[in-house]
């Protein structure tokens, strides 16, 4: 095996080479700088003491170590800015595109509204497939809260999913 360093010098491993061109300019600049936050170090390595220090100035203060371990892992190495960078195109290229996940909600909202009941989404969350705990539940509506009538707009929750951040209206 090719030592790190060299490796990264040499276009950063498989599947990495590319990662720059999946992002706008504006996007990588984001990243960079939400790296440069979890790195508290200053390493320019992403580890679990950085992590249980960004986690801890959140108010986050008795994360375990195998939850910390348990992120680190998600990486295949060790945490530089490229593998920071493709684990998020990893994860967003992952994501169905925005018209299929509309379609599945809109399977749910037969009037077309554009709208679920809280109390239904939460229902579907807590008891199908790959259930929401209580806590993701709490934070699903904290991100989305539901309008005076207890409806969720799922509209943007998909815009947030597939495009990452909430439409500017």
């Amino acid at each position: 095996m090719a030592p790190k360093k060299a490796k990264r010098r040499a276009g950063g491993g498989e599947g990495s080479s590319n990662v720059f061109s999946m992002f706008e300019q504006s996007q990588i600049q984001e990243y960079k700088e939400a790296f440069t936050i979890i790195d508290q170090n200053r390493d320019g390595i992403i580890s679990k003491d950085d992590l249980r220090d960004v986690l801890a100035s959140m108010g986050q203060l008795n994360v375990k170590n195998e939850e910390l371990e348990a992120m680190i892992k998600e990486a295949s190495g060790p945490i530089n800015f490229t593998v920071f960078l493709t684990m998020f195109g990893e994860k967003l290229k992952g994501a169905d595109p925005e018209d299929v996940i509309l379609a599945a909600f809109k399977v749910l909202d037969p009037e077309g509204t554009g709208t679920i009941k809280k109390s239904f989404l939460e229902e579907l969350l807590t008891t199908q497939c790959d259930r929401f705990s209580q806590e993701e539940i709490k934070n699903l509506f904290t991100a989305f809260p539901p309008d005076v009538a207890g409806n969720v707009d799922y509209k943007n929750i998909c815009y947030v999913i597939t495009h990452g951040e909430e439409k500017e209206e």
